[in-house]
């Protein structure tokens, strides 16, 4: 991973990400670190004026953007003391919607992953769950990893990694994979939700599909788990928690975060219970 974006929208849960991705770059070769502010003034707030009969004028909305610029620019001077040296640490305002301005700047300046809060970002009150999320994982084209509020980061010594066995040369995107894993590093733990104790069956299918996965990643010395949960994410970040895992990565599948995000309830339940980051892998 060479480059990270990281949204920021000076809330305390988007700071914390941002020290997240400059802690993560002692792990991995990222040489760029892009702080995105976006901000969005329609045209009609310059044209008409608001219920209060005042009118946005354009040198305010300057003096906004100036302010903003400010604060990044401190955050960036914040974050410059935590990342490993030689990284460059850049800041960015766009005057766009959040989702637009992640998805422009992931394809122009080649990011590749997106690292935000789990709240903040999003024009609802920071004490929900930040719509941004949502929209993020749902659109971007690189991966997506979601921080926790107040999430302390300690090092990735071990991670987690929630899979379906079911058609693993469909929904194992293997270079994303790879370009995430440090094999001399970091301890791989694969879990699969098994309520029906499948495994245990002699499917030739489903054991075709399992020795694919074990020959994908068998450089990284897996451990390989089956669990049974009634709610396949509580279960699976409870095992996460159970094994001291410092990261989840969700692969695309039929139960998959990414899935699940699209509904506000399980993404409530998301923030909530994930007591570590959580990757979107695409």
């Amino acid at each position: 991973m060479k480059t990270y974006l990281v949204p920021v929208d000076f809330s305390e849960t988007s700071i914390n990400a941002a020290k997240f991705a400059a802690a993560l770059s002692h792990q991995t070769d990222v040489k760029h670190i892009i702080l995105l502010n976006a901000y969005y003034v329609s045209p009609y707030e310059t044209m008409l004026p608001n219920p209060d009969m005042v009118l946005l004028r354009e040198e305010e909305i300057e003096e906004n953007a100036a302010d903003r610029i400010k604060k990044m620019e401190g955050i960036k001077n914040r974050l410059q003391h935590l990342v490993k040296p030689g990284v460059q640490i850049s800041t960015h305002l766009n005057r766009s919607h959040l989702l637009r301005a992640v998805v422009e700047n992931v394809i122009e300046k080649k990011a590749d992953v997106v690292i935000l809060g789990i709240k903040g970002n999003s024009s609802i009150d920071d004490t929900q769950i930040g719509s941004h999320v949502i929209q993020i994982s749902k659109s971007s084209p690189v991966p997506v990893i979601v921080v926790p509020t107040g999430y302390h980061f300690e090092g990735i010594k071990r991670v987690v990694v929630a899979c379906d066995f079911n058609k693993v040369t469909e929904t194992v995107p293997l270079e994303s994979l790879k370009r995430l894993l440090d094999k001399k590093k970091t301890e791989l733990l694969v879990v699969n939700v098994d309520n029906k104790s499948l495994h245990k069956e002699n499917d030739a299918e489903r054991m075709a599909e399992e020795t694919l996965l074990y020959d994908m990643l068998k450089e990284y010395h897996p451990q390989y788990y089956y669990i049974n949960a009634t709610n396949i994410i509580n279960g699976i970040l409870k095992f996460a928690a159970d094994k001291d895992a410092q990261l989840v990565i969700a692969l695309p599948h039929k139960y998959s975060f990414l899935q699940s995000l699209l509904h506000n309830s399980v993404s409530r339940q998301l923030a909530e219970a994930a007591a570590m980051p959580v990757l979107l892998l695409k």
